[in-house]
């Protein structure tokens, strides 16, 4: 879609064509505009690694915690 767009498709029709709305677009030519789909697909897989490190973190923390209030 953000291709379509800079080609100089009208933005206004670009999200009824592909079932997104319109705030949804916006945002995605925020986060992911001028980038290659190789750099979209890093950065998504960076995020996702990053979400579970900090899930790993969260729940060692609270293993931390109550070993803590146990003692």
């Amino acid at each position: 879609m953000l291709w379509e767009q800079e080609a100089g498709a009208r933005a206004g029709d670009l999200p009824c064509r592909h079932g997104v709305s319109e705030a949804t677009l916006y945002n995605w030519k925020a986060k992911y505009g001028g980038m290659d789909v190789s750099d979209a697909k890093r950065l998504k897989a960076l995020e996702d690694e990053n979400a579970k490190l900090k899930k790993l973190i969260a729940d060692q923390m609270l293993d931390a915690s109550a070993l803590r209030e146990l003692l």
